[in-house]
């Protein structure tokens, strides 16, 4: 990596860039290829300005990189303008390896809480000033910090696939046997006994959510509990956790715990070539591998300099859309299942999604794991069968089983009762949270890329943001209809347009040749921003690959959400928030 970085060109400073530099002097230097570099001594003062001053008040994504050969970590920001919209602001912090301290700036935007505990537990970075510094993927007594670059998993071959040692002389032999690292994990000690053990990890969260004794401002003397939901648990889908303190049926704290299904999604990815990238991200959101899909095409698409023809692009549009009806479909579904109907909303729900997927199995071959885009256009071309089914969908039914789909839930009773000023999120909160897809836009904040920070041919279409006003689950709940009918809007538009030609840039290549550089590729997903941070040295493999996952960073609202609240009502909340665990945990 040092030597292909070596010359690598820096950065052109934009207007804001030079002016922060003008203000701050050394501590500004232009970074490779991107954004800016701040020294630490600096860095809260400097990111207080790009908040303040440049009006940047959405920081969307914060991740490590790990530059063994030069000896430091690198955290990496990319922060936005809800107001202005356009692209992110990128500047970065430094720390030398085996000092590894950045302070930290969830002060100024609190959704770096989630994202730098992510990048702690990862690079095992420390961030200075963080309220509540645990590891957040992994265990406290997890070996080391997997994403470094000297840090080998059990059963280690080599750092990049495809693995030289998977076929000598053509004779198959398997990778525990070959591996000269075996069976590496750490063992306990002999000494070790499970039931005196308490985890660091469970005595950290607990010391932040104790019980306190008093009333409960009613006369009757209660003392507060705490209870944990989950992870086995029905309303927590059983991989996931919430440990709450309650007076009587009052939230009065809420910690959300994952890593339940942690699988190091981005290690992974880095041991891949670019091009075996794409059917994992169809395990990130198993709803929506088709967004996940796209977003990842548009990161490495920036590297390698490339544009999909047209038909393509109708085609992803067309995709991404049909994806977005489908999965809020399946939220009204989950949402009234959270709340005890258990039947009836999932037979308008779940009969149009098998006709979505339907198509996407005519398109793809598959049904849920697509993978389906390719760097520069799409895997296969559309049928006139697959146009035409398309059609009857898009100007004949769904807008209809929408409407019943409403009439149904809208105006229904026990829904207004359980969902009208429940789990409210206000708007500054939804924005320094980082919250993103409805539920930002359930809180009145008008935010959506496809508008804000256009990519491929979204501009070309007209459709509406969708807002709440409260920032309840009745308003995420109109928001996600809302965005059902605009997404119609766009599919009769494209179908309209839809032109014939290639549907590839180039040719079909088993192996990209991606160029050194970074790029940070994003897409208004169903549940809101997705993006993917990639760092290429040349080689074919990724040498940092990060997922912005969207699910992972709105449950960071959700304490805030539930505090006040009634039990039964954080469940709602947590059901409103619309999260797939896969992308959480990754």
């Amino acid at each position: 990596m040092a030597e292909k970085t070596a010359t690598a060109p820096l950065a052109q400073l934009t207007s804001e860039m030079t002016a922060l530099k003008e203000r701050f002097g050394d501590a500004i230097q232009p970074a490779e290829y991107e954004g800016i570099v701040v020294a630490n001594d600096k860095l809260l003062q400097v990111a207080q300005a790009i908040r303040d001053d440049l009006g940047y008040d959405y920081l969307s994504s914060l991740t490590g990189v790990d530059y063994f050969d030069k000896g430091y970590f690198e955290t990496v920001y990319h922060a936005c303008s809800i107001a202005r919209g356009g692209g992110p602001l990128v500047f970065k912090a430094r720390t030398p390896r085996d000092v590894a301290e950045i302070p930290s700036v969830v002060s100024i935007w609190r959704s770096a809480e989630f994202q730098e505990r992510e990048a702690y537990d990862m690079f095992g970075i420390r961030y200075t000033g963080h309220p509540d510094l645990r590891r957040i993927l992994t265990w406290e007594g997890f070996a080391g910090y997997p994403l470094r670059k000297d840090w080998k998993e059990p059963y280690y071959e080599q750092d990049h696939k495809p693995f030289d040692s998977r076929w000598p002389g053509g004779h198959h032999v398997p990778a525990e046997d070959r591996a000269q690292f075996h069976d590496n994990v750490t063992v306990s000690p002999e000494t070790f006994n499970v039931e005196s053990f308490t985890p660091e990890a469970e005595q950290l969260l607990y010391s932040g959510i104790v019980p306190v004794p008093g009333g409960n401002g009613h006369g009757m003397h209660t003392d507060s509990v705490v209870v944990n939901l989950g992870p086995q648990h029905p309303s927590t889908h059983g991989v996931f956790r919430l440990v709450v303190r309650l007076s009587g049926e009052t939230v009065e704290d809420l910690r959300p715990v994952m890593g339940y299904l942690h699988r190091n999604h981005e290690k992974i990815g880095e041991r891949n070539t670019f091009i075996q990238n794409m059917p994992f991200t169809d395990r990130l959101d198993y709803m929506c591998s088709m967004s996940n899909n796209f977003g990842y095409a548009l990161a490495v698409e920036k590297l390698m300099n490339i544009k999909p023809p047209e038909r393509a692009e109708y085609i992803r549009i067309i995709m991404a859309e049909l994806t977005r009806v489908m999965n809020h479909l399946a939220f009204c579904g989950f949402l009234l299942n959270e709340m005890g109907a258990f039947f009836t909303p999932f037979i308008y729900a779940f009969e149009e999604r098998e006709l979505i997927l339907d198509l996407f199995e005519m398109a793809s071959g598959s049904r849920m794991m697509c993978n389906y885009f390719r760097f520069g256009g799409v895997a296969r071309d559309v049928s006139d069968e697959f146009v035409q089914r398309l059609s009857h969908l898009v100007f004949e039914r769904l807008s209809h089983k929408t409407d019943e789909m409403e009439n149904l839930i809208t105006t229904n009773e026990i829904v207004r009762s359980r969902a009208v000023g429940v789990a409210v999120l206000p708007r500054a909160d939804a924005i320094s949270l980082g919250a993103a897809g409805p539920l930002l836009r359930a809180s009145g904040v008008p935010y959506d890329l496809r508008k804000a920070d256009p990519y491929s041919i979204y501009d070309r279409f007209d459709f509406d943001i969708v807002t709440g006003t409260n920032g309840d689950v009745y308003d995420r709940y109109l928001v996600r209809i809302g965005e059902i009918r605009q997404s119609i809007r766009i599919l009769k538009q494209a179908l309209e347009q839809l032109p014939a030609g290639e549907i590839q840039t180039g040719k079909k290549a088993y192996q990209a040749r991606v160029p050194a550089g970074q790029a940070y590729g994003r897409v208004e997903g169903p549940k809101g921003e997705l993006g993917f941070y990639v760092v290429s040295d040349g080689s074919p493999n990724p040498y940092r690959y990060h997922v912005r996952a969207t699910s992972f960073i709105n449950l960071g609202s959700l304490t805030t959400m539930a505090r006040g609240g009634k039990l039964a009502d954080a469940i709602i909340g947590l059901g409103s928030i619309d999260t797939t665990m896969g992308e959480v945990d990754r």
